[in-house]
């Protein structure tokens, strides 16, 4: 998951999340679970899980940092808030994707590390105002960056880091191609004959059309040379004659020339 699909997850699920006048913000279960990176019902059986007897793994740990299971129970329907518990040290929300991104073992996903470290930076609730527009009066005096513009800046510059390595790649790709070419050029100039063909092979490599009769005939003329030249003949299997004999590319340039003439 890279730093782009992330975003385009965040504009997806704008209509997900909701803030008031306080700047209190308010993300539904639909949208926790798409930056969790997990399926919403999940979460909803979680919450449900509260009530009973053996509560989930995740119902548990929200719990145990001061929210109750009406609290729980309530996030199924109303959405889940960015309020902190004093002993919880952190907002609903933020719980439950760290949770999907370090405790849920087997269920944790890359997605949810990934959107923790960038909420990490500003916080939820500042995420989520910034979202939908909602900014805090700022006094006279506020002349640093506020916590929203960092992140624009830090998801930003990933994105920027993101493209520049898309970029490197697709270069050393090419690279790697021309390398291979040089390299095919540089093999055929040190075979001493030049690359093998069959007699077929090579008159299709020149866009010539030869028949059956005049592929054989060619090929007992390149088979008299390679003798003469002391040349090994290479054979190898052919669908329609058994074997056919592969010829160094200056003896064939030789009988096709002669050919011609």
């Amino acid at each position: 998951m890279s730093a782009i699909e992330i975003t385009e997850i965040i504009k997806q699920i704008s209509q997900e999340i909701e803030v008031d006048s306080n700047g209190h913000g308010k993300a539904s279960i639909k949208a926790t679970a798409r930056l969790a990176g997990v399926d919403d019902e999940s979460i909803r059986k979680a919450l449900k899980s509260s009530a009973d007897l053996v509560p989930s793994k995740l119902a548990k740990e929200l719990m145990l940092q001061g929210f109750s299971a009406a609290d729980l129970s309530q996030w199924r329907t109303d959405g889940i808030p960015d309020i902190a518990m004093p002993a919880a040290g952190g907002y609903a929300n933020a719980i439950i994707l760290e949770y999907y991104a370090y405790e849920a073992g087997r269920y944790c996903t890359k997605q949810a590390r990934l959107v923790c470290r960038s909420f990490n930076t500003i916080g939820i609730r500042a995420w989520i105002q910034d979202k939908l527009g909602w900014t805090k009066p700022a006094s006279n005096s506020e002349t640093a960056m506020t916590q929203i513009q960092l992140l624009a800046a830090i998801a930003q510059q990933m994105a920027q880091q993101e493209q520049h390595l898309l970029q490197q790649q697709q270069q050393q790709t090419e690279i790697l191609h021309r390398l291979k070419a040089v390299e095919v050029e540089q093999d055929r100039v040190n075979t001493p004959c030049g690359h093998k063909y069959s007699v077929v092979g090579f008159a299709n490599l020149q866009g010539l059309e030869i028949s059956v009769k005049e592929a054989g005939t060619k090929g007992r003329k390149a088979s008299a040379l390679c003798r003469k030249q002391g040349i090994e003949i290479e054979r190898i299997h052919d669908p329609r004659f058994g074997k056919v004999g592969l010829y160094p590319e200056s003896v064939l340039i030789e009988v096709f020339s002669t050919g011609q003439n």
